[in-house]
């Protein structure tokens, strides 16, 4: 499993563009930068929709004032659900990058995969929540519990950064 310290791989994710589905070079978003990656087992679920996904919507000015570039929700499901998440949740609008990983192929590379066949969810992330400087790991905040969303919500990840 990754941890603090640690390069990210790079990847290739999907988002919904002006013209339909736009590969995204996880990479690219992370050169130079300072970003915020939080990761949810599934879109329109219970906690990542009611909690997860608001925390960083309501700490967005907070991270923003930290010098965080970007945030980036990222999840299994396509990028065409992630999309409309994005959309219903307020998301798009705050400025959240809802990104596609559904080949598990980050989540996989980076120690995350979370299978719980009795709900439904294959190939799905675990709950998490990273501060990403130039490509590396400097704050990891992993739910023990996927079904909890207090280290990786938004302010968890602020409280962690100090």
């Amino acid at each position: 499993m990754i941890s603090v310290g640690d390069q990210l791989p790079d990847a290739t994710l999907t988002l919904i563009g002006d013209n339909g589905p736009e590969q995204v070079q996880l990479s690219d978003k992370l050169k130079g930068r300072k970003v915020v990656l939080f990761a949810v087992p599934g879109a329109f679920t219970s906690t990542c929709h009611s909690a997860h996904v608001p925390s960083f919507i309501r700490t967005k000015d907070q991270f923003a004032a930290k010098g965080v570039e970007e945030i980036i929700c990222l999840a299994g499901n396509d990028p065409f659900v992630m999309n409309i998440w994005g959309e219903n949740t307020g998301a798009t609008e705050a400025g959240i990058t809802m990104l596609s990983d559904a080949e598990c192929s980050l989540t996989e590379a980076i120690g995350m995969r979370l299978d719980v066949p009795s709900a439904g969810l294959i190939g799905r992330s675990l709950r998490y929540a990273m501060l990403v400087e130039d490509g590396e790991v400097k704050v990891l905040n992993k739910e023990e519990n996927p079904g909890q969303c207090e280290l990786s919500a938004g302010e968890g990840l602020l409280e962690s950064m100090g």
